[in-house]
Formats: C-alpha cells, sequence, structure tokens
C-alpha cells in the first residue's frame, strides 16, 4: 500500500495535503512532515499542506496558503470521515489518498491506508518514510517526533505497542532530534491554562458511576484569559484519577457558535457515543462538537450510562 502512495505521488506534479478541523499537535506535524518529505525527494513538484492553523502550533511550521490547483494529487491525513475535512475542495482531485489510524468511519478517498493499531498518524508518516523512497531529515524527524509523542501522551496510551517504539528507536537513531527542545514546544503553556487546569481540578463534578465532567463557558474562559480550545489541550492531564473512569470538558466557543467536548476513558469503549452525536475518534479517546448546552449534557448523560452498564460487569 505504501508504495501505492508513492506511485501516485510520483504521478502528480501538483499535491495537496490536508487534515481534521480542530488541529492538534498529530495532524499538523503528519501532515508538515509529509508535505516536505515530498518536496525534499522530488523538489519540482508543488505541495501545499493546508487548513485553519493554530496561534498555539505556529512554532511548528507554516501551513500554506490555499490556492485552487485542478487535477492535484489530495492526501488526508488523520480524519476517517469527510464532515471533518479542514479546507479541502475535492472538486480539485484528480486522484485523493486517506491516510489515518482512527477506526473506519467512511470510505471517501480512492486510496485509503487505515493502520488503526497506530497510535499516530505521525507513526504511519514515519513508516511510509521508512518504507519507501522518500527522504527525511532533522526537522521532519522532530515533526514526526512530536507528533507521536502527542497522540501517545507520551507513550502511555495502550496503543504503544513494540512496533511505536521500534520506529521511535529507528527515527532518534538516524536523525539528530533535540528530545528537550521538541518537548518544550509541545508542552510549554501560559500560567493561564495553568490556572485553568486548577479551576477544572476544583469544579470537576464526578458521578457515582465514575464519570467526571465540567462546563467551562464563556466568562470562565475570559477570566482566566485563554481560547476555547485551551480546556481540551489539557485533558490528558486527568488520566489517573482513581475515583473517575471517563472524564469531559465542555467548553464554550462564543466565536464558532458551538460547544467543544473532548472525552477520554481509561475504561469503556466512548467513540460509538461520541460518534451517535456527530463526533467521533478513538476508543479511549474522542471529541465532539454541538450546538448546544443541551446536547453537551445529553452526552454527559449517555456517557454516564455507558459507565454504569460498564460498571455492572466488571
Amino acid at each position: 500500500m505504501y508504495n501505492e502512495v508513492i506511485k501516485k505521488i510520483k504521478e502528480y506534479d501538483t499535491i495537496i495535503i490536508g487534515r481534521h478541523r480542530g488541529v492538534d499537535p498529530d495532524a499538523l506535524c503528519s501532515q508538515l512532515a509529509l508535505r516536505d518529505s515530498i518536496l525534499l525527494t522530488y523538489p519540482n513538484k508543488k505541495v501545499i499542506a493546508i487548513g485553519t492553523g493554530s496561534s498555539k502550533f505556529t512554532h511548528f511550521g507554516k501551513l500554506d496558503k490555499i490556492e485552487k490547483m485542478p487535477n492535484s494529487l489530495i492526501i488526508v491525513i488523520d480524519t476517517p470521515d469527510l464532515k471533518r475535512v479542514d479546507s479541502v475542495d475535492f472538486s480539485d482531485s484528480g486522484y485523493s489518498i486517506k491516510i489515518d489510524h482512527h477506526p473506519f468511519i467512511e470510505k471517501y478517498c480512492d486510496l485509503e491506508i487505515i493502520e488503526d493499531d497506530k497510535c499516530s498518524a505521525c507513526e504511519i508518516i514515519t513508516n511510509i518514510i521508512f518504507n519507501t523512497e522518500l527522504r527525511c531529515n532533522d526537522i521532519i524527524a522532530e515533526l514526526l517526533y512530536m507528533g507521536i509523542v502527542s497522540d501517545s501522551n507520551r507513550f502511555l496510551f495502550s496503543s504503544c505497542n513494540s512496533n511505536t517504539f521500534s520506529t521511535v528507536s529507528k527515527l532518534l537513531g538516524e536523525y539528530n532530534v533535540d528530545i528537550s527542545k521538541a518537548y518544550e514546544k509541545l508542552y510549554l503553556r501560559p500560567l493561564s491554562e495553568v490556572r485553568l487546569e486548577g479551576f477544572i481540578s476544583l469544579n470537576m463534578k464526578v458521578t457515582e458511576n465514575g464519570l467526571g465532567y465540567i462546563v467551562i463557558d464563556n466568562d470562565d474562559i475570559v477570566t482566566y484569559g485563554v481560547d476555547s480550545a485551551s480546556a481540551g489541550n489539557m485533558i490528558n492531564n486527568f488520566n489517573y484519577i482513581k475515583e473517575v473512569l471517563v472524564w469531559v470538558t465542555i467548553t464554550e466557543d462564543i466565536k464558532n457558535k458551538q460547544y467543544r467536548i473532548s472525552i477520554r476513558s481509561r475504561g469503556p469503549e466512548i467513540n460509538m457515543v461520541a460518534e451517535k452525536h456527530n463526533g467521533g475518534g478513538h476508543k479511549m479517546a474522542s471529541g465532539v462538537r454541538v450546538s448546544s448546552l443541551d446536547e453537551a449534557i445529553e452526552i454527559v448523560n449517555d456517557l454516564d450510562d455507558l459507565l454504569k452498564d460498564y460498571n455492572s460487569v466488571i
């Protein structure tokens, strides 16, 4: 399958690389790394990486301006379903490829490489580079390392296995990646976010079934001087609370007239609840965006019911 990707890359002179809405480090790093690897290998091609950026990740690298490029190869990374693709106009497509590590939801590309046993999209892109003629350098290797670290939560998630560590070992063995600087890029944060984390810790509600949740409204966002994505970005910081098996942040996003919901689990599989509400993700890590607080609370109730059933059989 990897060779099919290279075959198509060679075939097209213009290539558009996209990913999901609501950018995160793995999605951004994987698309930037693939773009730069293709340009390093085939410098005469025009390759752009597009999507809505985030000021939080500007130091990772620059995205490209969106432009019309008819009959291009479109590669979408880290996105299981069409509705979550950010900024890609498929009318420009001469051929399309999906590269993803989420469980399959729907087919929307001509060629789909889905490896849901991988911890991150960056792990797949690293394997493609290692097993084809695509080239790499220290900057690309750092991007790939940061994406793997971020989406595996520093190798804490069960999606990591011996293959993940072998891939990372080879990456670090062949390229000069300053791990300390990579972690600083990923995890350095303003004091306002640390204080928001304290607010979440103090105000999280916990049900008798083991569901922890909090609603962060726009007044809270203003009080702490953060943006609406901040709570979702720190959800993995609450992994190991003894009394909590599933935890949820619900953050009001005034600008987009929606609520951002991030869900994590240390027990039951929660992606089906997210998919029920037009979200999705992994079995233990999912997300949803809804238009009303009522629907957000409905998701909380669905998760609490899921936990009640889960607890009854363990």
